[in-house]
């Protein structure tokens, strides 16, 4: 029998093969994880539907896959549903779309017969696509229970790996996290999965955008203060209480006043689009490279959910567990190197947006105060990159201000944006 590449997510048409986490001669049960899959630089694994003995793996890792496309074949193990098993060979050579569409329906016929109507009222509701649908029927998930994250709360394939995992008692620690690799003299490395991503992607950028670099250096005294004395306050929330937040309020801000900043070039078009919502990017450094998670609406979020979101998206995308949605959207993306101890950076924009802000390490030195004496002071490098067909220097050097402004007054980041 063959196993085809499910539909992964909304508008997604392919994805690239990372690994394999079954093999030959192996059995696999229902729930077990079969493969890993990149798609937009967001990779997710794929559940097996199926109890059997793999026969064939069908795909190479670095290997790109359309939905639909068998990727193994399988002899099944005990199919106590007869009617499914016949379907099942039916399928064999059919068009993807129409195999799932088809069985999608046949178990939603069979579930009217079985379940009350309130539920089965409930089952129609949900939104999912058939392939999901015929997953979860032979997974033996109730997709009324599964809360989708799609849009809409569209359940996703992803969506299913919860109720789908082995059991409690098999369940074993998550593994520690591996050191950083930085390469083996002598050998080669095949570009693929999210290095190939992120490899076009910089291309696509530099190619494309004529970029400029704008830096200056920031006080970040208060700052520093004003963290420290929260920092433990939010622990007790169960929130991490970063630098990075700070920056993220401070530079909603900044667009707000300089808005040309959070806009992107339809050059198809010949438009500069102004966007009006504020969805920031956080570059995070991965085993497998750098992924830009998107706190989506940050301007109408206060510091601690901020913080909050930035702890969960990083998780996540080191964890290689960042959904397809929250990579999407973003306007202005900030990428630090202040954690490994660098002054500063030229970051390259995230295309299609027109700026990039990059953030250094706090350093504390001393300055000059307006008498003329020596101060300790805490500070801190921004370098910024700008679209030079949008943003030209004057007003680079006034979005730069007024970032700096809002760090120098780290208290009005705590506050909401009316008073009243």
């Amino acid at each position: 029998m063959e196993f085809r590449l499910p539909e992964l997510g909304e508008g997604v048409y392919e994805a690239e093969l990372v690994s394999w986490f079954v093999k030959t001669g192996e059995a696999v049960k229902r729930g077990q994880n079969l493969m890993e899959v990149l798609t937009d630089k967001a990779s997710m694994e794929v559940p097996s539907p199926f109890a059997g003995v793999i026969t064939a793996l069908q795909a190479q890792p670095g290997q790109k896959m359309k939905i639909g496309d068998v990727v193994l074949t399988y002899n099944s193990l005990g199919q106590a549903d007869g009617v499914a098993a016949a379907q099942d060979r039916q399928r064999v050579g059919e068009n993807a779309r129409t195999e799932l569409v088809a069985a999608g329906n046949a178990a939603a016929n069979r579930k009217v017969n079985r379940l009350p109507s309130a539920v089965s009222a409930a089952a129609t509701t949900v939104k999912a696509a058939p392939s999901v649908r015929l997953m979860a029927r032979k997974l033996g998930v109730d997709l009324t229970r599964v809360h989708g994250s799609g849009p809409g709360g569209r359940i996703l394939i992803e969506d299913l790996s919860s109720f789908a995992g082995p059991p409690a008692a098999e369940a074993r620690p998550a593994p520690a996290e591996p050191p950083p690799s930085y390469g083996t003299p002598g050998t080669r490395v095949k570009l693929q999965g999210v290095r190939r991503r992120i490899a076009e992607h910089m291309v696509q950028s530099k190619r494309t955008i004529p970029h400029y670099s704008y830096v200056d250096e920031c006080e970040v005294t208060e700052m520093v203060r004003l963290r420290e004395s929260l920092r433990e306050r939010y622990a007790k929330a169960g929130v991490k209480l970063t630098y990075l937040a700070f920056i993220v309020k401070a530079a909603v801000g900044a667009l707000k006043d300089v808005p040309i900043v959070n806009s992107s070039l339809d050059e198809e078009a010949g438009e500069i689009v102004l966007h009006d919502g504020y969805n920031l990017g956080i570059a995070v450094a991965t085993p497998n490279g750098l992924i830009v998670p998107v706190i989506h609406d940050a301007g109408a979020k206060q510091i601690g959910q901020i913080a909050l979101e930035i702890e969960q998206l990083s998780a996540a995308a080191r964890t290689g567990k960042v959904r397809l949605e929250d990579l999407r959207g973003g306007t202005f993306t900030i990428t630090s190197v202040g954690g490994i101890g660098g002054l500063f950076s030229t970051p390259v924009i995230n295309y299609p947006e027109a700026a990039i802000l990059g953030t250094g390490k706090v350093v504390k030195r001393p300055v000059f105060d307006a008498s003329g004496n020596i101060r300790p002071a805490e500070m801190i490098y921004l370098s910024l990159s700008f679209d030079h067909r949008v943003v030209d220097g004057a007003i680079g050097a006034a979005f730069c201000n007024a970032l700096i402004r809002r760090l120098q007054n780290p208290t009005e980041l705590l506050l909401p944006d009316k008073l009243i």
